[in-house]
């Protein structure tokens, strides 16, 4: 009942709360293979947990050997007005706490280093599988989304890691401990201690089962929140454009509000741990007090004024563990969740491998072939039959309405997609067979979005060829029209620039990139309406650029303004995946076809606007 009430307050909720019942095998089994694999990681560290392991068990004996010092000097000195032994007894107390309180440090600060080292693996690994995912994983997903599991769910990780292992490992050692001692000390006062264990039990699986399922909702949400936070800042030009901000906003607190309303219960039940235990442990100390009390006045013997002290103390000893284990288990069940999260994309299927005899290309003519090839993506059926030839130096356009398959096309001939029937080659050898990295190092691409890291123009040009000289850089900026604008920035080559390319214009930022492609020196070069969104001197100066960029190389072009691809060897029309007309401009406008109709079209549109 109280899932379902969970949902009244918000108007807005993407997932109910309901659906966080699992099955409870799959639950059990998710969680348990998850702890597995943390440790996996946490073994690597194997010398420094022994030595934790050691200062626990150091710890765990000092902490009971001080309250059973205690109850001695209350028996054999205070009660029998015995002073002589009593300072002795009382350095050697403080000895104790003062070893007990070094063995802690000393278990703190190496396992520090533990979870440095286990969250440093497991970040550095999962940020290698983000370069070995398909393209098509993250054409499914929020980028957010995506880092809010390399920084929020991994820090979860450390945090529980830092907090729950020693935590762990010392309060099972202390209650194994402390049973053993209270049972040589006095069986009795042991079972009347032992008396609250059901109802902590019963108080434990009611409020655990309910934590777990919440934990996991709350960190679903909190990458949900990323994701989106990341989408509309880096879409805040197009949110102003077109006055959607209060939509935005509305949409932030329906998923903030999800956030809060998971991060609330979750908290909430978890915060019922110590208020229970407090309770708990006060009903124990009044039980020992009481029976304890009653042996001792009756003088049974069974039960002395030291033994009282030393199980109240004892007592707490016993419950602060099992308070411990169950903060602790809420912790891990929040640290479960975040791995979860973190090896979920860590399994995810990778980019597939190269065959085994997979050719290493270390020169290309760019002579590529398509030979009714057919693609579908996720049972969609998204390129039929195309056949096609790019002689080497060859310019080749493709053209047609969106969804047409251009963009796939592209794909596949830089393998970011397989493609399931016919055959693509490059000089007469199968794409399949040759190497992706060998295969990409002959490919440059030049975008429509171009995209630009941060860091300096030098840096961004160079990315093209590594070990290019500066003077290459600047040579490759000339060719790219690129090197008067910057030569007039302040800090010139060295200015440092976002991913947004802060501070140039949007025609400065593709220059940038016509630039990084030519010191690539691709054999194979690619063109996805490199010129659009671009003032018309500018678009000159691309022009000019690409074509020294297409010299004597084989070029594809995706383009959608007809009249920059008049001069492109072959064009190629595309409708509904599948090939309607192929030739050059001249052949297809005589045609009177498909192409003749778009390109009329265009015609006017341009007319009209001028």
């Amino acid at each position: 009942m109280l899932f379902k009430q969970l949902k009244k307050p918000f108007q807005y909720e993407r997932i109910p709360l309901d659906n966080v019942k699992h099955d409870k095998k799959d639950k059990a089994r998710n969680t348990w293979g998850t702890v597995k694999r943390i440790w996996s990681y946490l073994s690597r560290e194997k010398a420094k947990l022994i030595l934790v392991i050691f200062m626990v068990l150091i710890s765990s004996g000092l902490a009971l050997l001080g309250p059973y010092m205690i109850g001695m000097a209350i028996d054999d000195y205070i009660v029998e007005q015995e002073t002589s032994g009593l300072g002795m007894l009382l350095i050697g107390l403080i000895f104790i706490y003062l070893f007990h309180s070094l063995s802690i440090f000393l278990q703190n600060f190496w396992m520090v280093g533990i979870a440095q080292n286990t969250v440093y693996d497991l970040r550095s690994d999962l940020f290698h599988q983000f370069h070995r995912l398909p393209i098509s994983y993250f054409d499914k997903r929020q980028h957010g989304e995506l880092m809010s599991r390399i920084t929020n769910d991994i820090d979860n990780v450390n945090n529980t890691l830092n907090q729950s292992v020693i935590q762990i490992f010392a309060s099972i050692l202390t209650l194994v401990g402390t049973v053993v001692v209270m049972l040589i000390l006095s069986p009795i006062l042991t079972v009347v201690t032992m008396a609250i264990i059901p109802f902590m039990f019963f108080a434990m699986k009611w409020i655990t089962k309910r934590t777990g399922p919440l934990y996991k909702l709350q960190q679903n949400h909190l990458g949900e929140l990323n994701g989106y936070v990341e989408e509309t800042v880096s879409g805040q030009h197009i949110v102003k454009t077109f006055s959607q901000e209060e939509r935005v906003i509305r949409e932030f607190e329906g998923r903030n509000n999800e956030l809060r309303h998971s991060g609330f219960w979750a908290m909430t039940f978890a915060g019922f741990i110590p208020k229970v235990m407090n309770m708990l442990n006060f009903l124990s100390f009044a039980l020992i007090a009481l029976v304890g009390g009653i042996l001792a006045i009756n003088g049974t013997g069974l039960v002395t004024v030291g033994v009282i002290v030393i199980f109240t103390e004892y007592a707490r000893q016993f419950t602060r563990p099992l308070n411990e284990l169950s903060n602790q288990f809420n912790m891990l069940l929040s640290a479960v969740a975040g791995a979860e999260r973190v090896f979920k994309v860590i399994d995810e299927e990778q980019e597939e491998t190269d065959e085994h005899d997979a050719k290493q290309v270390e020169e290309t003519n760019g002579h590529l072939a398509f030979d009714h090839v057919s693609f579908a993506y996720e049972d969609t059926p998204i390129l039929k039959d195309i056949s096609f030839e790019a002689k080497s130096g060859e310019t080749v356009a493709f053209v047609g309405h969106t969804g047409a398959g251009k963009t796939t096309i592209i794909n596949l001939i830089s393998r970011f997609y397989n493609y399931d029937e016919g055959q693509i080659t490059l000089d007469g050898i199968a794409l399949k067979d040759i190497k992706r990295s060998s295969l990409r190092t002959h490919m440059a691409f030049v975008l429509q979005d171009s995209f630009l890291f941060h860091g300096t123009i030098r840096e961004n040009i160079r990315y093209g060829r590594l070990d290019a000289t500066n003077e290459e850089i600047i040579d490759a900026a000339k060719d790219a029209n690129a090197h008067e604008f910057i030569d007039h920035l302040p800090e010139g080559y060295d200015t440092i620039l976002d991913q947004t390319g802060s501070g140039i214009s949007q025609g400065q930022k593709q220059l940038i990139t016509i630039a990084r492609a030519i010191l690539a020196e691709p054999s194979i070069l690619i063109l996805d309406e490199a010129t659009s969104n671009i003032d018309t001197i500018t678009e000159l100066k691309i022009q000019d650029a690409l074509k020294r960029l297409m010299y004597g190389r084989t070029s594809f072009v995706i383009a959608h303004r007809l009249n920059t691809i008049q001069e492109a060897d072959k064009i190629i029309m595309l409708k509904n995946g599948e090939i309607i007309e192929k030739g050059s401009h001249n052949e297809l406008i005589k045609v009177r076809g498909n192409y003749y109709d778009l390109y009329k079209g265009q015609l006017k549109q341009q007319a009209s606007g001028a």
